[in-house]
């Protein structure tokens, strides 16, 4: 049973997630401003499968808890806000969300949207297999170890680690989804379609921004430990590796 953690000030709100989740076979806890939140996140993080967080929150901002949450856990969040800005929406995925929802919104999308963060979510496969009694090597075919290499990168698909030049990188969870898609098909050129669809399993829509910063982020952070650009754009085509 996945455990969600609940940041909204709004008490109404708050309870009203609460209990709709917990009808939904979800446990729940609530905080109610930022302060307690980045406390708790900081202890507890892994007690948790996802949070959802709002934006506007006493004490402390909902992207200064996300932010900060970021330095130490890859715990997913669904930030909530009632801003609906492309904007704000770009500001909080570069800063490690996983979905964005704007208030009001429909508890019933939420539990959809839930939903589907845990099923992409690297940690939710991780914990599923630990509780299981299973080692990932029982799951993918009594194997010792997955890898998948290109150039200097090196991918554990068992580990959920990527190296480059031997450094290992911090990557969310769509971030590493977006580079095993990248790695198991080094010579596919993706449309930004395909890699949409492929990694979020959702219809693909042109004025969606998502796909476009999560790429943006995947390039920084190989960029960090080598100067090859890996990835490579094809202008009104989509994205593929660079051979050289």
């Amino acid at each position: 049973m996945s455990k969600i953690l609940i940041i909204e000030d709004d008490k109404e709100i708050n309870n009203l997630i609460k209990l709709y989740l917990e009808e939904n076979s979800y446990t729940t806890e609530s905080v109610f401003d930022g302060m307690k939140a980045s406390k708790l996140l900081k202890e507890r993080a892994e007690e948790f499968d996802l949070a959802i967080l709002d934006i506007m929150l006493p004490f402390k901002s909902g992207d200064n808890v996300l932010s900060e949450l970021r330095t130490h856990s890859n715990l997913p969040v669904i930030m909530l806000s009632a801003k609906d800005s492309v904007h704000t929406k770009i500001d909080m995925i570069r800063l490690g969300a996983d979905d964005y929802m704007t208030k009001p919104f429909d508890l019933d999308e939420l539990i959809v949207r839930i939903e589907a963060v845990l099923r992409r979510s690297i940690r939710n496969v991780d914990d599923a297999l630990s509780k299981s009694g299973k080692d990932v090597d029982d799951i993918s075919g009594n194997q010792s170890e997955r890898k998948l290499t290109y150039k200097n990168i090196i991918m554990d698909i068992n580990a959920k680690r990527v190296y480059i030049s031997e450094n290992e990188l911090e990557l969310t969870a769509k971030e590493f989804e977006i580079l095993e898609l990248f790695l198991e098909n080094p010579t596919k050129l993706f449309s930004k379609a395909n890699i949409y669809e492929s990694v979020w399993n959702e219809e693909y829509f042109v004025e969606d921004t998502t796909l476009k910063v999560h790429m943006s982020n995947l390039r920084s952070k190989l960029k960090k430990y080598d100067d090859f650009d890996y990835i490579e754009t094809v202008w009104g085509m989509g994205y593929r590796l660079r051979k050289s």
